[in-house]
């Protein structure tokens, strides 16, 4: 009976959330959210869900503290260096065929994919000519990607990830470092607009050519990864790439059909 309670608990505290401040993670995976839920408590200090139910009703901030439990905002630079080397080798070649590029960023947490796309492209040639955009749902993870500051301990593994992603130069050409701190180089950030997106309950904004949706999908259910499929298929061009992470698949989605592996290893596939 206890797991029962717990279990609608759970379920008043996502309707709650929705009905107050307009987050859906309704169709978020239930394991998943169980897991963060029950670590907030102990980190917020509260005894039940119940009660931190009651405290995110009344306090905007204990919200926001909420949210960065259930958004999980852990990021690296070049993770999974096969995928943007991949990109690299087989995908720039076809994106350079274009005059001027968009390229989305879904779910772009704080801020290292985006760089990390950024340098490609700069080192490519491309980055001039390409509009970035980039968005998640947790307005302080955004605020730390327009930032571009990130902890100078976690630069000798990027750098690593860089070097296996086939980058060009050294990745300490794109940053400079400041005490604790590796701050981005201001120009990989010009072409980039940060803003606040839901792939639970938005809508398609740009025709794109590549969109990279990296470890997020994961913690949907089916139906919400086939609502961020069918967005992504609205948003793409007439042959445009979607890269999503190693963990992902769009093989067994409703929309398997209107797409191709391009890179299967990869998980780079292409709108047919």
């Amino acid at each position: 009976m206890p797991d029962r309670n717990q279990a609608i608990e759970l379920k008043l505290l996502i309707e709650a959330i929705y009905l107050r401040y307009s987050y859906d993670f309704r169709d978020y995976s239930g394991a998943s959210l169980k897991r963060r839920v029950l670590l907030a408590l102990k980190q917020m200090g509260c005894e039940s869900i119940s009660e931190l139910q009651r405290r995110i009703l009344y306090d905007a901030q204990a919200f926001m503290e909420l949210l960065q439990f259930l958004t999980i905002p852990v990021s690296e630079m070049f993770r999974d260096p096969s995928y943007y080397l991949a990109l690299r080798e087989q995908v720039i070649p076809v994106l350079r065929t274009y005059p001027s590029l968009k390229i989305w960023i879904a779910g772009c947490s704080t801020g290292e994919e985006v760089y990390s796309m950024a340098i490609l492209l700069k080192e490519e040639g491309l980055l001039d000519r390409t509009i970035l955009y980039a968005t998640d749902i947790n307005p302080r993870s955004l605020e730390r990607a327009r930032q571009g500051i990130f902890n100078i301990d976690n630069m000798r593994q990027y750098t690593d990830n860089y070097q296996s992603a086939g980058g060009k130069h050294s990745l300490s050409d794109y940053y400079t470092a400041a005490y604790d701190s590796a701050i981005m180089d201001k120009s990989l950030k010009e072409n980039v607009t940060f803003a606040d997106h839901s792939l639970a309950t938005d809508s398609v904004f740009a025709e794109t050519q590549l969109i990279s949706c990296r470890n997020v999908l994961i913690y949907f259910n089916k139906p919400l990864q086939d609502r961020a499929f069918g967005l992504f298929l609205d948003s793409l061009c007439h042959r445009g790439f979607l890269g999503l992470g190693s963990k992902e698949t769009l093989e067994f989605s409703g929309y398997a059909e209107r797409f191709e592996a391009f890179n299967k290893q990869e998980r780079i596939f292409r709108k047919l």
